[in-house]
């Protein structure tokens, strides 16, 4: 467990890197061919493979730029490590920024403002841009980030392990009007006991990722904290309910694993998995019999939650303007329509399930309506807040007495609370 000077360091080591970033006017710039850093989360081939093709397309036209490396850093310690290169004076040239770090790289100055650059971009098409997709993303009416991912959460399906349970699939609890929670977590346990394969799996959660637990919470109507940002949640009547339902599921039927233990969906040793559509590229055509559907409904009804992506240019970049220009070629509409096989666009022109489908082979019409575009338009953003580098820590080490059998959940929670609502209150 972090002490609270280490605490402290954390969200130094972000503060610090941002305005260590954003101070002076800016690197020299260099007068040679440019070469181009963009640093991403996924190292997935198929994510890769298509950035280096519209890469390689846009230097065919601009023999000024030499190179253009997309340098996948490890999920779980994203920001950290972009933190740290900043810091260090290895910033990249470009970056992928999370929707949890996005109002302190917005508001630090680090970031570059893009609403010219893209305007003037020939063919852009700036106002086909969805308004509330930009909202995560401007500070003082610019634009610090492009919103590159809007993607809702969904449950990928393992039909095969369900059926081998003896367990209805949730396109069959969809039809009767009982996808709940209640419903997928009996299923999840069911498939455990029968197969001993893990039943659900919250994707890139591991003990460590809470915000991930949004993807379950918001079904019960609980957050992190208010809309303001100035309260907690997590000791809201509402938040306890969730969280006593998911210690449950974890410790007494085992519809999810425990600490310490790992189950790849995708590798067929789970039966559920709560993701992102990015995630479609590692199911295998030979593989198991698989669904997508939207996260199940909620005490609150059903909803949905959505995982925020933008990519930035480093105002300190000594080829900024170069970096923003690529980023307008990125994201035009003909490469946003590549991306969107990936990652859901912001465009609302490429918003629809025929669109859509047309980059999405793996997915049908249908679940690319009901999950994404559907969850587009009614989901929340997962947590985010000034400061999140202590906030985070700060509520996974409030979190950690909860992961145990015998845990007091209410006294977990208030526990967080305590911890958090100093920072909140600030």
């Amino acid at each position: 467990m972090r002490t609270g000077k280490g605490l402290r360091v954390v969200a130094a080591a972000l503060t610090g890197a941002l305005a260590l970033s954003a101070c002076g006017g800016g690197e020299a710039e260099d007068k040679g061919p440019a070469s181009l850093r963009v640093t991403v989360w996924s190292a997935n081939e198929a994510h890769l493979k298509l950035f280096n093709e519209i890469a390689d397309e846009y230097r065919k036209s601009h023999p000024d730029v030499a190179e253009i490396k997309f340098d996948p850093l490890p999920f779980e310690n994203y920001t950290t490590t972009l933190t740290t290169q900043i810091a260090g004076g290895n910033a990249p040239d470009l970056a992928w920024v999370f929707e949890n770090s996005a109002p302190d790289f917005v508001a630090s100055g680090a970031l570059l403002p893009l609403d010219d650059t893209l305007k003037k971009a020939e063919g852009y098409q700036y106002d086909d841009i969805s308004p509330a997709t930009l909202k995560l993303w401007q500070h003082d009416g610019k634009l610090y980030a492009y919103p590159f991912s809007t993607s809702p959460f969904g449950v990928f399906v393992n039909n095969d392990l369900l059926k081998q349970a003896g367990q209805k699939t949730p396109a069959e609890l969809i039809a009767a009007g009982q996808w709940t929670w209640d419903a997928a977590l009996a299923a999840a346990g069911a498939t455990q006991t029968a197969t001993g394969k893990a039943g659900l799996v919250i994707r890139d959660f591991d003990y460590k990722g809470w915000d991930n637990l949004s993807t379950f919470w918001t079904g019960w109507g609980a957050q992190a904290w208010s809309e303001d940002g100035k309260s907690c949640g997590f000791a809201s009547p509402e938040m306890v309910d969730a969280m006593t339902t998911l210690h449950k599921a974890i410790f007494t039927t085992k519809a999810l694993p425990g600490p310490g233990t790992t189950a790849d969906f995708f590798a067929g040793d789970a039966a559920m998995t709560v993701t992102q559509i990015s995630r479609a590229s590692l199911l295998k055509d030979d593989g198991f019999a698989w669904d997508l559907v939207p996260l199940p409904a909620g005490p609150k009804g059903p909803y949905a939650v959505v995982g925020q992506a933008g990519i930035g240019v480093m105002k300190r970049s000594p080829h900024a303007e170069v970096a923003a220009d690529f980023l307008a070629f990125l994201t035009n509409p003909t490469n946003s329509a590549k991306l969107a096989q990936f990652f859901p666009p912001p465009r609302q022109s490429q918003l629809t399930a025929e669109t859509l489908a047309k980059t999405n082979p793996k997915l049908k019409p249908e679940q690319l309506q009901k999950v994404v575009i559907d969850g587009i338009t009614s989901g929340v953003v997962k947590p985010s807040h000034a400061g999140q580098a202590e906030l985070s820590q700060q509520v996974r080490a409030g979190l950690d007495p909860l992961w145990k059998p015998d845990a007091d959940v209410k006294a977990v929670l208030d526990g967080v609370c305590a911890k958090i609502q100093p920072l909140l209150a600030k």
